[in-house]
């Protein structure tokens, strides 16, 4: 069976299929470390599953804006217009918690929380913590490992 075991120490996503190791692509977590509560910016840790897939088919660099693409490309002009953007590119594996009062329900609610793993611009360092709580890998990576899973994947995130 196919799952993710995200180590948040490491900055690294592993790909497994019944604990045999079948790819590892380095990622990027929150900035500011492990956490569950709503508004920390950190990322969730626990048992989680892949709530949706988002993007299929869509270009490299797609630009999603609440979970839908806006008809931009990801470019460095682009973003030059937008600064502060935190860039969620390419496709989106949205997470939803498994482990009620922990990651899921109330004020840890990593689904309600909008966490994700998302593609991001190749401009930004991959195997150390930058993001808002997502969890980020260079596209190319997500677009391989996207084609592996599926909706109800089962995530395992760990410090």
């Amino acid at each position: 069976m196919i799952e993710l075991r995200i180590s948040i120490r490491r900055q690294q996503l592993d790909l497994l299929d019944a604990d045999r190791v079948l790819a590892s692509y380095p990622v990027s977590t929150a900035l500011a470390g492990a956490g569950e509560r709503n508004g920390s910016g950190c990322t969730p840790r626990g048992r989680h599953y892949i709530r949706a897939c988002i993007g299929r088919g869509q270009p490299s660099g797609t630009v999603y804006v609440g979970r839908r693409p806006t008809g931009e490309t990801y470019t460095s002009e682009l973003a030059q217009q937008y600064p502060k953007r935190d860039w969620i590119l390419t496709r989106i594996l949205w997470l939803c918690g498994l482990e009620p009062g922990v990651n899921r329900g109330g004020k840890v609610d990593t689904q309600r929380r909008y966490i994700y793993i998302h593609g991001t611009p190749d401009t930004e360092p991959m195997g150390v913590p930058r993001s808002h709580g997502c969890i980020r890998m260079r596209n190319a990576d997500l677009i391989a490992l996207f084609d592996q899973v599926d909706a109800g994947t089962h995530v395992m995130i760990e410090e």
